[in-house]
């Protein structure tokens, strides 16, 4: 979320719950909204089957703003997501699911310890995808099989990759989920090999542009945001 105007993804995002009323639903804009925006989009999804609202807005303070004003638990990968941060979180609550994201944090154990310090305060906590490789991937899978507070489905993004770094290629779902790695260690095991290919292949392209949007060359990731995409440009940008 956060690319085509509120509007139009309030739309989108109730027409997406309606159609799965079994599961439930999560909305993220990427901390776009301002925080008058993101209470009035909170305010108007409160009747849906929300696991929680995820970044509406930026800081705490705008977090705990939207949280005293939409009856839907705030979540957050972006703005506690050191010990600091969580201690803050604690004292004075803007978020009730911390994101637990193994290179936010700084790995496995770091998790775990934050883990703990949200289960003696009474803080949800879920597991985040940062659209991660097998490695990474790896981290997560043991961080979620450890953790005894953890209630949430994990986030993934790995469903969008064509391919991984590690032997044996992409790591398969099965009924929606993926198997923890039983080997030695991480469990899984570099590919050099397809390592040197996308180097390559990196070195041909240049980087991902992860904050900005080949399709709007003139526009940048600002919070708020008041500039959105149109929905009606069918326009496949190049990436190369």
């Amino acid at each position: 979320g956060g690319v085509f105007h509120p509007d139009y993804e309030l739309e989108a995002f109730r027409a997406v719950a309606e159609a799965f009323p079994g599961d439930a639903v999560r909305y993220d804009p990427n901390a776009a909204h301002s925080v008058e925006q993101a209470i009035r989009f909170g305010q108007a999804i409160e009747d849906l089957r929300n696991d929680y609202y995820e970044d509406p807005t930026w800081g705490l303070n705008g977090m705990r703003r939207v949280r005293s004003m939409v009856r839907i638990p705030t979540a957050t990968n972006t703005v506690v997501v050191n010990f600091e941060q969580l201690a803050a979180n604690a004292l004075d609550p803007a978020v009730d699911v911390i994101l637990l994201d193994t290179t936010f944090w700084g790995g496995i154990r770091q998790c775990i310890k934050a883990a703990t310090v949200c289960e003696t305060f009474q803080t949800g906590i879920a597991v985040h995808s940062s659209g991660e490789l097998g490695i990474q991937l790896a981290t997560m899978l043991h961080l979620g099989a450890v953790l005894p507070n953890l209630v949430f489905s994990a986030d993934a993004h790995y469903h969008h990759l064509t391919d991984d770094i590690i032997e044996g290629g992409r790591m398969p779902y099965e009924g929606g989920r993926i198997q923890v790695p039983d080997g030695p260690g991480l469990g899984v095991t570099l590919d050099r090999a397809k390592v040197a290919e996308y180097a390559e292949l990196y070195r041909e392209t240049g980087g991902y542009a992860y904050d900005r949007d080949p399709g709007r060359p003139g526009w940048f990731a600002l919070v708020p945001n008041d500039r959105w995409a149109d929905p009606t440009d069918t326009t496949v940008p190049t990436l190369a």
